[in-house]
């Protein structure tokens, strides 16, 4: 079953369970050389009159490698059935592993040159416009500190959602 492209304020799914409960793939790269991880943490909204997705990633992933190098990347949202990918994609390195091969996905290329599964029901293409890290003199309730108590502070990027694709 082929994507069909849909405006992004077409969008009927919960953002904030498919992201924060659903899981969702993040990938960069190019059809050569490309890698994913799974993410829970992220947020979808309307910025600089475009509709923004933002995502924040460990300065130790090797997606971010592939991030920061790239202009565009992809945020994919699978059904159940792919539940199995998440646990893996979240645990191995693509420094160590194909994870795309080991997981049986089937990439494709998007008209701006990301890397996208044929096997996800949804997927957002998205243009970085922002990225930094964050602080610790940042963060006003000190609590959530304890989420960085290595040091390794997320970068954000606030990307332009470009395209959307759904089954």
């Amino acid at each position: 079953m082929e994507h069909t492209h849909i405006s992004p304020l077409e969008l009927q799914d919960n953002l904030i369970k498919i992201i924060g409960k659903d899981y969702m793939l993040v990938t960069a790269g190019t059809m050569q050389q490309n890698n994913c991880l799974t993410a829970s943490w992220g947020g979808m909204g309307f910025m600089w009159n475009k509709p923004v997705a933002c995502i924040v990633i460990r300065p130790q992933r090797y997606t971010k490698e592939f991030i920061d190098r790239e202009e565009f990347f992809t945020l994919s949202f699978f059904d159940e059935s792919y539940k199995k990918i998440f646990a893996f994609c979240g645990s191995k390195s693509g420094r160590d592993v194909n994870k795309v091969k080991e997981c049986g996905l089937t990439t494709f290329e998007t008209k701006n040159g990301s890397v996208a599964y044929t096997e996800a029901r949804l997927i957002l293409e998205c243009k970085k416009l922002y990225a930094a890290p964050f602080e610790k003199d940042g963060f006003i309730c000190k609590d959530l500190l304890g989420n960085y108590e290595n040091g390794d502070f997320h970068t954000q990027y606030i990307s332009e959602i470009t395209d959307c694709m759904i089954k």
